[in-house]
C-alpha cells in the first residue's frame, strides 16, 4: 500500500514558513518521497502500518493550512499515468512485495 500527502501551507509569515519546513523536514525523515512539489508518498506493508503512518502524520501536522492523505493499494499506484515529464527511478512503482534500493 502506499500513503499519499498532499499539501498546501500558507508561507505568508516567517512563522508559516518555519512551521511549513518543520512539516516537509518531519516527511523527509520519516520515510516520505516527494513526487512533486507538495505532494509526498511513502510505502506501508499493511492497513496497521498505514494507520500508523496516519496517526504519526496527525500528531506533526501544523497548526494552518491544508493536508490531504490518500491510501492506494500497489496495484491502483502502479496504474499511474505519467503524461509529461521523465520516470524517476528513485520512485517505486512495483507490485512486488520485496523492494532492494
Amino acid at each position: 500500500m502506499r500513503v499519499l500527502v498532499f499539501f498546501d501551507l500558507p508561507v505568508l509569515t516567517a512563522e508559516n514558513r518555519r512551521a511549513y519546513t518543520r512539516f516537509r523536514k518531519f516527511l523527509l525523515k520519516n520515510g516520505f518521497l516527494m513526487l512533486q512539489e507538495s505532494v509526498y508518498c511513502k510505502l506501508a506493508l499493511n492497513g496497521t502500518a498505514v494507520n500508523a503512518i496516519v496517526d504519526n502524520v496527525h500528531k506533526n501536522k501544523p497548526e494552518e493550512g491544508l493536508i490531504q492523505l490518500l491510501t492506494v493499494t500497489e496495484k491502483q499506484y502502479a496504474k499511474m499515468d505519467i503524461v509529461v515529464g521523465d520516470l524517476k527511478s528513485e520512485v517505486l512503482d512495483t507490485d512486488e512485495r520485496l523492494v532492494v534500493l
